[in-house]
Order: structure tokens, then sequence, then C-alpha cells
């Protein structure tokens, strides 16, 4: 349960948003039913071990408002006040979005990464805006907002979230603390213009470790996340800290030293989402595996990943002269603990 009030989400968000956040997605047991608990506590422990401040709980898989509450309690039980938790709002419907943010918090999410469901199809601002604040309004957590495009929103603005839009919200939703800039993705003009005009008020998030390093020698960025780095294993937690020192020169070469990983990452990537909209977390869970974390099956409807882009991935990890497995790719459905 977050460990503050409403009031001052954003006071705490200025304080206690440091770092950078890796993404955790659930592991279920062989058969699909249930969830594992063992690989669930092994991946929390081990981005923490690796240097994250933060994790994402990824609810954008086959899970339910339940399970992802239990999901939450074991993170928390698992890492306590070390590190913080992160609800994904990320379910089929507003009411399913507000009930689960419920018991995610009572499990002990510490604030929420606000989504929005496929079948939200707004045509005006006015629909955006009364979906976020609904959410916001709903919960004592202090909520990260997310413009990004793939939920479609260009079709009322050029920029999905508008600089105005955006005011608006942040006058009017004080538990907003935090904006996971992505307007114009993969362009860096959103996390910019954010940065220009907000970043006294809330904290800005720039999520893309390739920009985020580099953009650092000119922006103050505090906190950077949610999104996968940790398949990099500690890579980015400390490239970050050395940018946040001020010691630019040593965070880029750990920049240069991983763009092969990058490169092999983007390529991957960019195969679907263009057309997808939608991430794949098979994927995702793929290179996590290859950098020591569990692994395993997810539940239909779930992507795949072709066998040429493990091959691409577990190379550039190679490359990087990082951390990577030396189990053969069949090895990634099983699990390391399997259940």
């Amino acid at each position: 349960m977050a460990n503050y009030k409403k009031e001052d989400a954003r006071a705490w968000a200025r304080q206690n948003m440091l770092g950078c956040s890796a993404v955790t997605i659930p592991t279920f047991t062989s058969d699909l039913k249930n969830l594992n608990e063992k690989a669930i506590r092994f991946d929390v422990q081990k981005a923490l071990d690796l240097g994250y401040t933060y994790t994402l709980l990824c609810a954008e898989v086959a899970i339910t408002p339940e399970e992802n509450a239990q999901y939450t309690a074991w993170a928390k039980d698992t890492v306590g006040d070390k590190m913080k938790l992160i609800f994904h709002a990320a379910f089929g419907t507003l009411a399913d979005n507000i009930h689960a943010a419920k018991l995610a918090e009572k499990a002990g999410a510490d604030m929420v990464l606000l989504a929005y469901p496929p079948q939200f199809w707004p045509s005006t601002e006015q629909e955006i805006y009364d979906y976020t604040k609904e959410f916001c309004d709903s919960t004592t957590m202090g909520v990260m907002i997310f413009p990004i495009p793939m939920w479609g929103f260009e079709r009322v603005h050029p920029a999905g979230m508008s600089l105005n839009f955006v005011r608006k919200l942040l006058k009017d939703i004080p538990n907003i603390v935090a904006i996971k800039s992505e307007q114009g993705y993969p362009l860096i003009g959103g996390v910019c213009e954010m940065f220009y005009h907000f970043n006294k008020e809330v904290v800005i998030s720039c999520p893309i470790e390739s920009d985020a390093i580099p953009l650092m020698g000119f922006m103050n960025l505090q906190f950077s996340g949610t999104s996968n780095t940790q398949w990099m294993s500690d890579y980015y937690p400390k490239a970050f800290a050395l940018a946040q020192k001020g010691q630019f020169e040593k965070a880029m070469e750990l920049y240069w030293q991983v763009n092969p990983a990058r490169g092999a990452h983007n390529v991957a990537t960019q195969a679907y989402f263009g057309g997808a909209g939608v991430l794949n977390r098979t994927m995702w869970k793929y290179q996590d595996w290859l950098a020591g974390f569990n692994g395993g099956p997810l539940r239909a409807p779930a992507m795949r990943i072709p066998d040429r882009f493990m091959k691409s991935l577990r190379a550039g990890l190679v490359a990087s002269h990082l951390p990577v497995t030396d189990d053969p790719d069949h090895l990634f459905m099983v699990g390391r603990h399997p259940a």
C-alpha cells in the first residue's frame, strides 16, 4: 500500500522516483493454470540485485486482477522496501483497471503506470481526459501517465497527447506524478517538450535507454522507466547512475559497448511493432531468460518469437560482452524454476 497521502503524491514522487525501473513479467505453472510463485520471486529479486530501484509488474498478459494482486503480494514480500512496485493498469476496461488497482494497492503496489485498453477508441481529447481522470480519482496512488503512439490517440492530435492537454491533466489531477513520455516514438520530440514545460511539476521519464543516456548530457533526468532494459543485466542502472553523477563519458562508454545488443533488440522489435501496436511480451521474457531470469511459458493469446530473432538477440549479448546463458533455447519455455 502506498505510504503517502494522495495530496502528497507529487512530493513523494519527486523524492522517491530515482534510478531505473525494470519490467517483471509473471510466470505461470507448466499447465498454465496458476502463477509460479518461486519463479516470480526469483525474477523480482534478480531485478533488485541488478541495481533496479523499481519494477513494473506487467499485466499485459493473460492474468486476472486477483492473480495480479497475488503476484504483487509475492513481489512485495520478496523485496520489501528495497524496491518500489508499479501497478500496470493494462486490463480490458476502465472498471477492471479500477478494481485491479485497488487490489494491487492493498497487496503492496506503490504507484501506477496508466495504459489504455485496445477497445478504448476515443475521437476527442475529452474522452481521453474523462478516462484518465476517472481512473486517477479512483486511486490514492500516484499515477504515471504514458503518451505513446500505440494507443492510437494521434487521430485526435498528432502528438497523441498534446501540450495543452497534458497541461490540463496536471492542473486538474493532483495525483499524476510523472510522465512516461514517448509522444512521437521513436523520435525524441515528446520527452524534450514534456521536460521543457513540466519538469518542475512532475517527474519526466525517458524510458528508452538509447535516448536517455545521450539526453542526460543536457537533461537532469532522475528516473527512467519502464522498459525491459534488465535483459542487458546491470548495464542500464550503472550507466544511468554515472550520467546522473556527471560522468557522462563513462556512461557513454557503456552505452556504445552494448550497442550490438541494442541493435538486435531494435531489429526484432521493428519487425512486428509497427503493425501490431502491442509489445511482444514473449520476446521480452526470452530476452530476460538469456540474462539469467526465469523464462517460462505465457498463457494464450501470446505472441511468438521466431528462431532467427532468438539467435540474433543471443549474439547481440555476446558481442556486447554482457552476461548470457549457455542453455539451449528450448529450455526457455521450461524456465529455470518450473512448477
